[in-house]
């Protein structure tokens, strides 16, 4: 049986999913900050995680989490999960290319005691998304 925190996970991505941000904003303690290391950026408070999370909404409309799986670390939960979708909107300052993504991610959320998210980051292969749009050249084969 899935730990409570783990339940609250997958709650947040099935909100993405259904871009039920307010759903997503309720799994969130009042402070939470998020740590997005492919670019160094560090998002405090709900209204910046919110923007992050609807950004990326905005790039991709269709996109979405699937087959993720999460690992209970008690007040730690850490998720990995394939974010796939089609870029229609714009996306990192760039216009949309039409191409689809599908690039593994690791998430990894702290809760306190009352089960809201205190903290999280989250890890994924931006040069992987952006060969897959095209907006730079894959590396050419070391062999």
């Amino acid at each position: 049986m899935a730990s409570r925190n783990v339940e609250i996970f997958r709650q947040v991505h099935d909100c993405f999913n259904r871009r039920d941000f307010d759903g997503t904003m309720e799994a969130l303690a009042d402070d939470p900050s998020y740590v997005e290391h492919p670019s160094g950026k560090t998002l405090r408070g709900k209204d910046q995680l919110r923007e992050f999370l609807q950004g990326w909404a905005n790039a991709f409309s269709d996109g979405g989490v699937i087959d993720a799986h999460y690992l209970d670390a008690g007040d730690t939960v850490i998720s990995q999960f394939t974010f796939e979708g089609t870029n229609d909107g714009a996306f990192a300052g760039m216009p949309a290319t039409g191409k689809r993504v599908s690039v593994p991610i690791c998430e990894i959320a702290h809760y306190d005691s009352h089960g809201r998210v205190v903290s999280a980051c989250v890890y994924y292969d931006a040069m992987t998304i952006c060969t897959q749009l095209g907006i730079i050249k894959p590396l050419a084969s070391a062999a």
